[in-house]
């Protein structure tokens, strides 16, 4: 690519060069990590002693999870946005050489020729949306707001041309998505164990995101029938929410007569009242055997599962709820049913 259109490319331009710098760093990184490592580590991962005790590299990773995690999802991120990085700025010289002309003849004649500079009606929209967090007379943020608008407006026309091109031209990504071997088995399911797609929610009965999800996930399980299957997992926030450990015990009591789904159900559609007396008060309008639905929800026979649910949560790089492994790949928070079908989709793909 000549220097006029690395001008011309700009941000996208400089954002590229970044993410390859970033890429390439790692690349050695890992490279220079693994030929020291061969050099110090015993055919085992042995990484140090004390005496006769041995500390492996598999020990590090289990002392520190969560961060060994957070690593790996960041290295993964990095490598998503440099490849989707790459696949623009290619796809712009493949469309200008199908033309005949070069890349900075392409841009101005698809993109440059297409933007407009923001109206004033626009501008004055913006700042009666914002102007209780912005905080300044409109005079003073007119031209930051145009600025911006201006950007959101080339951003938008950038990205549009792009998927075009994206359609046109085949496009496809053989990177696979980051994904977390998060247990599913002998928790609370509904769907066959055989389901192309497994959900593993994380949630909180006293949480008001967690209950907004609740029907997207009704509508997932309605709309793709035998090709889901639904899996709950306790993560009580209990510095916020002082009933939500009793209510994540309370639908495991529950699940010992089979009736989890309707104690989680009601649980979440009267999430002012899960004190203890009152979710013994729902046991009763469920007809559960009350009995042993109370001795088991005041012996705290669940209170051990829980914990461990959340610190498995919490390996797995969850901080709040909801949170969702759509076959192992992380959604974290109320996300909309569109987003979540999209994940479906890109899964039943994969596997057809």
């Amino acid at each position: 690519m000549s220097e006029t259109t690395s001008r011309r490319v700009g941000p996208f331009g400089i954002l590229l060069g970044v993410l390859l710098v970033a890429a390439a760093f790692g690349l050695w990184y890992s490279t220079e990590s693994a030929v020291h490592a061969d050099k110090h580590e015993a055919a085992d991962g042995v990484v140090a002693s004390i005496g006769e005790v041995q500390i492996t590299a598999a020990d590090l990773e289990e002392a520190n999870a969560e961060g060994f995690l957070e690593i790996e999802r960041n290295r993964h991120q990095l490598m998503e946005q440099t490849l989707e990085a790459v696949i623009r700025e290619r796809l712009l010289e493949v469309e200008a050489d199908e033309q005949g002309i070069t890349v900075d003849e392409l841009t101005a004649k698809e993109l440059d020729a297409k933007i407009t500079e923001p109206t004033d009606e626009a501008v004055d929209a913006f700042y009666e949306e914002n102007k209780a967090r912005l905080n300044q007379p409109k005079e003073a943020m007119a031209p930051r707001i145009r600025e911006y608008l201006a950007q959101q407006g080339r951003q938008q026309i950038f990205t549009e041309y792009v998927d075009g091109l994206r359609a046109k031209h085949g496009v496809k990504s053989y990177l696979e998505p980051m994904r977390l071997d998060v247990v599913a088995d002998g928790f609370p399911a509904k769907g066959p164990a055989s389901a192309p797609v497994t959900i593993i929610e994380f949630s909180d009965f006293e949480c008001p995101y967690c209950s907004r999800v609740v029907p997207t996930l009704d509508r997932v399980a309605e709309e793709y029938g035998d090709k889901v299957r639904l899996v709950f997992r306790q993560f009580p926030l209990h510095q916020i929410h002082a009933n939500a450990q009793k209510a994540a015990e309370a639908s495991l009591c529950a699940h010992d007569q089979d009736r989890f789904w309707d104690m989680h159900d009601t649980m979440f559609q009267e999430q002012k009242a899960l004190a203890v007396e009152q979710l013994k008060q729902k046991a009763a309008r469920l007809e559960l055997d009350t009995e042993s639905f109370d001795e088991c929800l005041d012996s705290g026979k669940y209170e051990d599962m829980v914990m461990a649910d959340v610190q498995a949560g919490r390996v797995a790089g969850v901080t709040g709820t909801p949170a969702m492994f759509i076959n192992g790949r992380f959604l974290s928070g109320a996300q909309p049913y569109e987003e979540i079908v999209r994940v479906i989709d890109d899964e039943l793909d994969r596997v057809n």
